[in-house]
């Protein structure tokens, strides 16, 4: 079989995963991305307006609260773990990856390469850092967060647990 069969192969077999990890990365996304910009840009200059990587920090921490919500009970919703304290550590670690790699190519766009106006720090942020950490994020939770098998709900089970 080759690498692009089967490549398709668990792209198909992951298409509804894909699709729910997308909707909830959205909202992640729309509570990160929305907080960012009031914490810089609110009323002109926000609280944090001369502190981008602070903003940062503080909005994807929503983010992450956010999303692992949506991830555990939704996206994932039959892989979650039956100790969410310890999913939720992992998959805070994972999001503080992320978060490395979302802050990192703000700091390389903002203080290395000068670009401060408000669009290249979001597109340094909110395009090509969350693009980066989210492929990042996906591989992980499948690979590291979400790990618990259940067996399958039978007929007998729901009918013995409805009782």
């Amino acid at each position: 079989m080759s690498l692009i069969q089967r490549g398709y192969g668990l792209l198909r077999q992951n298409l509804q995963r894909l699709a729910r990890f997308g909707v909830v990365g959205m909202i992640g996304l729309v509570a990160d991305v929305g907080l960012f910009n009031l914490l810089r840009y609110a009323g002109g200059e926000g609280p944090l307006y001369n502190q981008p990587l602070t903003a940062k920090v503080i909005s994807t921490s929503l983010g992450i609260v956010v999303s692992w919500l949506g991830h555990r009970y939704w996206t994932f919703s039959e892989k979650r773990r039956t100790a969410a304290h310890r999913e939720f550590v992992v998959f805070v670690v994972v999001c503080l990856i992320g978060l490395g790699i979302t802050v990192g190519t703000l700091a390389v766009s903002h203080y290395v390469l000068g670009f401060t106006g408000v669009l290249a720090d979001n597109i340094a942020a909110n395009v090509v850092g969350l693009g980066l950490a989210t492929a990042f994020r996906f591989w992980a939770m499948n690979a590291h967060v979400f790990t618990e098998v259940r067996p399958p709900a039978t007929d007998e089970a729901l009918a013995t647990s409805s009782r």
